[in-house]
């Protein structure tokens, strides 16, 4: 299948799970998550519609950059090292990683503009994922104030990579709660309206439980 036919089949089912939660579809935007195709299936995934771009690796996303440029907003969506922050930090449009106050320090450090973030939250507590706990998230929050050209903007999170359609839920249920706590606080600093989660395989479920940006990479590739 092309890569048109497959974001039209992504949208299909965007649009349903967005009616059966009575959500508007225009309230989430598709991050096309590039890391594991060629820059010629990047570009035909920009030119045919979808603009944002994530990338896990600050090698693979400037590869990327030097061709297709500001035709995309790029969205780094892996762990990012803080020494690795100088060489993107130009480019990116939004960070979903942010869990480590050395990376919110390197970008006030190093960005010309505030940088818009995500709070990076290992909800499902699996020792192979990254992320502060739900408990850390919000002193987190409140000691990335001191750097001014941090905007907490959501938080993010992977689901485990399971079946269990309740289990899923519950984890894109407490990210949601967790937000909304957050929002709550009323942080200049962290607007925090926004949950980024859900992925090829359950970004239908992260919509239904409130998602507003999702990461789909093999679903646009098939």
């Amino acid at each position: 299948m092309s890569i048109s036919t497959n974001i039209e089949k992504v949208k299909k089912n965007m649009e349903q799970a967005c009616k059966k939660a009575n959500r508007n579809f225009d309230e989430i935007t598709i991050i096309g998550v590039t890391k594991y195709v060629t820059i010629e299936q990047a570009e035909q995934l920009v030119e045919s519609g979808i603009i944002n771009i994530g990338e896990n690796r600050t090698e693979e996303m400037l590869h990327k950059y030097e061709t297709i440029k500001e035709k995309a907003n790029w969205h780094f969506i892996g762990t990012l090292q803080s020494r690795k922050v100088k060489d993107i930090i130009q480019q990116i449009t939004m960070i979903h990683s942010l869990d480590r106050l050395s990376v919110a320090r390197q970008i006030n450090n190093r960005s010309e503009r505030v940088i818009d973030c995500f709070v990076q939250v290992n909800v499902s507590g699996e020792e192979t994922k990254h992320g502060l706990s739900p408990e850390e998230v919000i002193p987190f929050i409140e000691d990335v104030k001191q750097y001014e050209r941090v905007n907490i903007v959501g938080l993010m999170t992977m689901a485990p990579h399971i079946e269990d359609e309740e289990e899923l839920r519950s984890v894109f249920r407490k990210l949601g709660h967790l937000r909304d706590d957050v929002k709550a606080k009323q942080f200049s600093h962290a607007p925090c309206q926004f949950l980024s989660m859900g992925m090829s395989n359950d970004y239908h479920i992260a919509i239904e439980e409130g998602a507003t940006h999702i990461r789909i990479g093999s679903k646009l590739f098939e």
